[in-house]
């Protein structure tokens, strides 16, 4: 059985969340679509070249930052669930 936590605004025990469900949920679940769809969908939009153009830069900066927050998560996750 989970450890419960107390919400703060109700008197409702609300179980603790396990950090290695959270993280198979990442893995499994991740709600930002994955670089690779999007590269995919800029792929075949016909779009202008000077929106082409803006949307591969916005792209860049998206794939930086999926990557980096996914590092992170994984690494805060696994700490967590080794305790």
């Amino acid at each position: 059985m989970l450890p419960l936590i107390r919400d703060s605004k109700e008197s409702h025990p609300m179980p603790t969340p396990d950090p290695q469900d959270a993280l198979e949920e990442l893995n499994e679940e991740a709600v930002l679509p994955h670089p690779v769809k999007i590269r995919d969908m800029l792929f075949h939009a016909k779009l202008a070249p000077d929106q082409s153009l803006e949307l591969n830069r916005q792209f860049t900066e998206y794939q930086k930052h999926f990557g980096e927050a996914l590092k992170l998560a994984t690494q805060i996750l696994g700490k967590l669930s080794r305790g």
